[in-house]
């Protein structure tokens, strides 16, 4: 069995559509999106618009909760624009997507972690970076879990890691948006390194686990300019390179 693993699309049109491009090239059997469909300066209507008619399993991210809320005024500035493009019908949608869901097979999929959509799974943040966390960190996070391979997303950071009682875990990376800052909290920044739209193909027979972690280009600069009409250099930046502004 052949799965398609896609998360935080982040409203990226031509990232996405790169993506499903390079996903019907691969004969894959099913795909699986672990949210954060939207939020940013791109595209968030047409998106979602094309996430809600795919025949795939898709769960809730932060960002999808967020918007998908009565009220905009507490948003910030990337989640109320997404707000602001999208119709009712399609905040409710992203409302109604799962927190979490056993997709077959052995497979769990949630966004960030299994009890908060919010939370790194994978990493810790260290002096404003993100690095990974120890693998006993990581387990005590995750929690009992049947599953044994276990998909999550949030920090857009590619990740394969097999935990001491041989569970496997799988971050796909980022679709749409390889770099961000976040000032909550512990400020910190998560930088893929390069624009790619990543994703990741997760194959399974029998015992054996194999991925393939998939960076593609795609037209980032075209994405980069809309962030740029929408008065959002940071994002711009980010889109082009991979980084934030200041850091490469």
């Amino acid at each position: 069995m052949r799965i398609a693993v896609i998360a935080d699309i982040h409203g990226n049109l031509p990232a996405l559509e790169a993506v499903l491009a390079d996903i019907a090239c691969r004969a894959v059997d099913r795909t699986i999106n672990l949210g954060d469909c939207v939020s940013g300066p791109l595209w968030p209507r047409e998106c979602t618009e094309r996430l809600a008619v795919l025949p795939m399993l898709t769960v809730r991210g932060n960002h999808d909760r967020w918007v998908a809320g009565p009220d905009p005024t507490s948003l910030s500035a990337s989640d109320r624009f997404a707000h602001g493009e999208l119709a009712r019908t399609q905040r409710d949608w992203l409302a109604a997507l799962p927190m979490i869901a056993d997709a077959g097979d052995g497979i769990l999929a949630f966004h960030a972690t299994p009890h908060d959509d919010n939370r790194y799974l994978i990493e810790d943040i260290h002096e404003g970076s993100l690095i990974r966390a120890s693998l006993e960190t990581i387990d005590a996070r995750l929690g009992e879990t049947d599953a044994r391979i276990v998909l999550c997303a949030h920090s857009h950071l590619p990740h394969l890691i097999r935990l001491r009682d041989g569970r496997w875990l799988l971050n796909p990376g980022s679709v749409g948006c390889p770099a961000y800052d976040d000032p909550d909290g512990e400020p910190h920044v998560s930088e893929a390194g390069s624009p790619h739209a990543r994703y990741a193909v997760l194959t399974v027979s029998g015992e054996t686990v194999s991925v393939e972690q998939i960076a593609l280009r795609y037209d980032w600069d075209s994405a980069a300019s809309r962030a740029e009409r929408f008065g959002r250099p940071s994002w711009a930046h980010a889109l082009r390179t991979g980084f934030m502004p200041g850091a490469d």
